[in-house]
């Protein structure tokens, strides 16, 4: 046999596997293989069940949380995430514009895990309560896997929020992905809906100002009189 023709062979070889995986380099860069966000209706997020955070927790639904005055609500993908307390972060700093126009910022988390919860609060300025069954990131839950470490726009992400001096941990789930919404009292609806797509991809907080600012609280009975 020439040897020739075995070391063509293995060159092909070799082009073919830097070809294939250049070419799923490029194709996991893009967001062809993103799950698509299924987009949540009013009346699905008024009947989630919410717990408070308390030793003995209370069961509520979360229509109350925004039903009198709209919410801003964070779903946390992890509170030990660093890159989850770079959005919590950047959403407190509109707390006080929140706070003129009396509209309350929340969070949800999936789970409580040691004290990652507790460790979390510094980082967000509002309460924070437990979404046990995750229907705050659904309807249709999206997974970021294994896929996200070889994102151009997660490294930037990596990159951006430790430059910015954020830390965390593994501890717990990390690829249930998560969003914020604004919602508006009564049946005003949902104002605005971010679903994450990617490790550490933000919501735009002056999309998040832009919503807030067409909420219109509820007028009692007795107001209107």
């Amino acid at each position: 046999m020439d040897p020739s023709f075995f070391t063509m062979g293995m060159w092909s070889i070799g082009a073919g596997a830097i070809g294939a995986a250049a070419l799923a380099l490029i194709l996991a860069n893009t967001d062809v293989f993103l799950a698509k966000p299924q987009k949540a209706t009013l009346e699905y997020l008024e009947d989630i069940d919410l717990k408070t955070l308390e030793k003995e927790p209370m069961t509520f639904k979360a229509k109350a949380l925004w039903e009198n005055n709209g919410a801003v609500i964070m779903a946390v993908r992890r509170p030990g995430c660093f890159l989850c307390r770079e959005e919590a972060a950047d959403l407190s700093s509109l707390k006080p514009k929140l706070d003129e126009l009396g509209i309350p910022l929340y969070a949800v988390v999936k789970e409580q895990v040691k004290t990652e919860v507790k460790d979390f609060q510094p980082y967000f300025k509002g309460e924070i309560f437990l979404d046990e069954k995750k229907k705050f990131y659904g309807p249709e839950r999206r997974k970021m896997m294994f896929m996200g470490f070889v994102r151009l726009g997660v490294w930037y992400n990596f990159f951006r929020a430790r430059s910015g001096g954020f830390s965390g941990n593994l501890e717990g789930e990390g690829f249930i992905l998560g969003g914020v919404f604004v919602v508006g009292p009564g049946k005003q609806g949902i104002l605005l809906e971010h679903r994450e797509k990617e490790f550490g991809d933000k919501v735009n907080l002056v999309s998040v100002l832009e919503a807030a600012r067409k909420i219109k609280p509820q007028t009692s009975a007795s107001e209107k009189k």
